[in-house]
Parts: structure tokens; C-alpha cells; sequence
């Protein structure tokens, strides 16, 4: 009897962030879970995608994330997921807080490219603030 899947990736070249080296296979997905790599014998999925000639991995966790300021002009992290980060690290060199008066002021008056109003005082408001932007 033929497998299952919401979402079954084959034919990608998968790099498991083992370190070892990588193979030739299908990954398939069940909601937001990975519950078979290789080659499911019969497997149909929901959706499949031919990755064939194409790289298939874990997200990337970036642990120097300077994506404070981004994700307030974009709140979808498209230049962080289309480079396969599933997962931001902030904070290296400044923080979103906490900040006093003069802080925000200072952080105002710094503002390169992208402008926006500091409409917060601690870290959890910034991250209140970036759910609000539906991040």
C-alpha cells in the first residue's frame, strides 16, 4: 500500500546538517513535521516537488542575525527564507532594548535605508511589535 504525505520533496540532493556527505532522495512531510528521508517505497504525496538538481536541507540558523531593522521594512523575512534561515539570532552589536529616551532618540537620528518609528522601550515590546507586523 502506497505511503502518504502532505508534501513529499523527491529526487533533491539532501545535505541532513550531519556532516555527512549528502544523497539523492525524497523527503516527505507530514504538517510541519519530516517523517521519512530516503527513497518511501510507493509514496505519494498532497503535493510533490521535483528537486531534482536542486539542494534539499535543515533550515539555517543564523546566529549573527542583523535583521532587526529588516524585519520591520519586511515583516516576511524574504531575504532571510529565500536563503533557507528558519531561524534569527539577534542582538550581536546592538539590541532592540531596552532602550531609554535618549536610546530611541539616538537610534532615530542613526536610521540608514530603512526608517521607522522606535514605538518601544523593552526587547518583548520590540517583539510584540514585529507580531503585530504579523512576523
Amino acid at each position: 500500500m502506497a505511503a502518504n504525505y502532505d508534501l513529499l520533496i523527491r529526487d533533491g540532493t539532501i545535505y541532513d546538517g550531519s556532516g555527512r556527505a549528502p544523497v539523492v532522495g525524497d523527503v516527505a512531510i507530514n504538517g510541519d513535521s519530516i517523517v521519512a528521508v530516503g527513497k518511501p517505497t510507493d509514496a505519494r504525496g498532497k503535493t510533490e516537488i521535483d528537486a531534482s538538481g536542486l539542494a534539499v536541507a535543515p533550515g539555517f540558523i543564523n546566529m549573527l542575525s542583523w535583521a532587526n531593522e529588516s524585519l520591520i521594512q519586511d515583516g516576511r523575512s524574504q531575504s532571510g527564507i529565500r536563503q533557507g534561515v528558519t531561524l534569527e539570532v539577534m542582538g550581536e552589536g546592538e539590541s532592540m532594548g531596552p532602550l531609554n529616551d535618549t536610546m530611541k532618540k539616538e537610534m532615530h537620528e542613526s536610521q540608514g535605508d530603512i526608517k521607522f518609528d522606535v514605538k518601544w522601550t523593552t526587547l518583548g515590546d520590540y517583539l510584540d511589535y514585529l507580531v503585530q507586523r504579523g512576523i
